[in-house]
């Protein structure tokens, strides 16, 4: 905020003011929450060298219902720009239309990526999800939370993720499907 302030504004206490503002902003203080750090030492990972390249992939489940049936957000991040793709979908989506939807959003905007780090969820170890990763050529791997091999950054991810999303709710009302290209927008560009 004070970046985008200072481009056009100035005065002595701006920094001090603009705290004090957010410190006390409703909304800010409806939708912040509280961060632990991971167990375990972490051990970095290697840093990507083309983007899209090396993604991570999670669900976020047991969201509350949209107007649209939706209940489960896929969250895909590019781990070298940080970049990320919001999908809403009903949890009980059949693992065709997943990968299908997966093809869609990801394979054709950025192409087949190298590797993908994933949790154990049932959807990406199913036989025929690890069948298409073989036929596309890439490398899944599987971890747990918080292990110490990962980077957080899903997890880091989906926590911004459902403060934007809180923040509309409250702000705008309603369902956030009407928001989330927004939310991704705002957030790709941050």
């Amino acid at each position: 905020m004070y970046r985008n302030l200072k481009l056009n504004y100035w005065w002595s206490v701006m920094k001090l003011d603009l705290a004090n503002y957010i410190e006390r902003c409703v909304t800010c203080l409806q939708v912040k929450a509280e961060h632990q750090r991971p167990y375990g030492s972490l051990q970095p990972l290697s840093i990507p060298e083309w983007k899209w390249d090396n993604i991570t992939m999670e669900f976020v489940t047991k969201l509350s219902k949209t107007l649209q049936g939706h209940d489960t957000m896929w969250v895909i991040v590019n781990r070298l720009t940080k970049c990320v793709h919001f999908l809403a979908m009903q949890e009980t989506l059949p693992i065709e239309k997943l990968a299908k939807l997966y093809i869609d959003e990801v394979v054709s905007r950025h192409g087949v990526p190298q590797s993908i780090m994933s949790d154990r969820d049932s959807r990406f170890t199913s036989n025929f999800w690890a069948s298409l990763q073989k036929e596309l050529g890439t490398r899944l791997n599987m971890i747990t939370a918080y292990h110490p091999q990962t980077d957080g950054q899903s997890e880091r991810t989906i926590q911004t993720l459902k403060d934007m999303l809180r923040s509309c709710v409250i702000d705008f009302g309603g369902s956030c499907d009407s928001h989330l290209p927004l939310v991704e927008f705002a957030y790709n560009n941050s």
